[in-house]
């Protein structure tokens, strides 16, 4: 087992399994303005290319968002802004801010989704009018990414169904087609890896051929990830963390994904039946932990990082 040393402990990794191995090999993670902030130097904590999503959640003024991916950007990083619809006042509000985050961060791709608002800031109500309005390519973005929701989405479908999201999807999947951006889709983080497996599974077979990024949440406190679980609408996965709950041997331990994404990686190992080849990273229990155990899974080297 190899040891990588990081600036307040040594940790011993555990070893991961080819399937696993490259499923996080290009894995993604995410964080916010006010958690970049807490973070001193990105290079010390994360692997070179890394793709770092910015969330832009309600209330976050557009020139922190596009400070923060200046930043990043900075050090070296692939950065992907969240483009939330229904924040975005209108068609020139959303050319302003394309053009400020590749004029000051040079950003070239954008994860584009509806956003968690429920009534619209103005003209935008989904990712696709987003899409439809040509900006993007003509801005010339290299990577496009939208939402998936493996255990469903009732803003979307309200009788907890996927008819609407698939019809959704299948738009995209088209645009794909039509499109020289790359496209993909980032999903809701999960606990357990049967539903995803299977809702990729049913993708595939309706034809929509997206890569699937599945988002699973780093390691936290199990009390948070529940906390976040119900406040983000995660489904059938959450009885994961319910049924972990009720072991007070494990209530006050880290939750780590370590089980979600060997799960995953051994679920699609050696099949075409998905259009599952990432990991996306939630980290709920702070950026830090995230990244430490993404390296530490991995077996990275990180060049930059302090020792002490």
């Amino acid at each position: 087992m190899a040891v990588i040393k990081f600036g307040r402990k040594q940790a011993a990794t555990k070893t991961a399994t080819p399937a696993a191995s490259a499923l996080l090999a290009n894995a993604s993670i995410e964080v916010m303005p006010r958690t970049a902030e807490k973070v001193e130097s990105f290079t010390s904590i994360l692997p070179a290319n890394t793709r770092v999503y910015i969330a832009h959640i309600e209330g976050t003024p557009i020139e922190d968002m596009v400070a923060t991916a200046k930043r990043i950007a900075g050090e070296g990083f692939p950065v992907m802004p969240h483009f939330p619809a229904r924040i975005i006042a209108d068609k020139a509000t959303l050319g302003d801010w394309i053009a400020r985050y590749q004029g000051e961060a040079g950003v070239d791709q954008a994860l584009v989704l509806a956003g968690g608002v429920k009534e619209p800031h103005g003209d935008f109500e989904s990712s696709i009018q987003l899409l439809e309005s040509g900006l993007f390519d003509k801005a010339g973005f290299k990577r496009l990414h939208v939402a998936g929701h493996p255990e469903g989405n009732r803003d979307i479908d309200p009788d907890g169904g996927e008819a609407e999201v698939t019809k959704a999807l299948e738009w995209k999947n088209a645009f794909a087609e039509r499109t020289d951006a790359q496209i993909a889709m980032a999903t809701q983080f999960v606990f357990d890896p049967e539903p995803v497996i299977a809702w990729a599974t049913r993708l595939k077979d309706a034809g929509i051929t997206l890569p699937v990024h599945v988002g699973v949440a780093g390691p936290a406190k199990l009390q948070t990830l529940i906390k976040f679980a119900i406040a983000c609408g995660v489904g059938p996965s959450l009885s994961v963390l319910q049924k972990r709950a009720k072991d007070v041997t494990k209530l006050l331990l880290p939750f780590t994904p370590d089980d979600v994404v060997d799960g995953i990686a051994d679920g699609v190992a050696g099949s075409d039946a998905t259009n599952i080849e990432n990991i996306h990273l939630f980290p709920l229990g702070g950026i830090k932990a995230s990244a430490e155990w993404l390296s530490e899974r991995r077996g990275d080297t990180l060049t930059n990082s302090k020792t002490g």
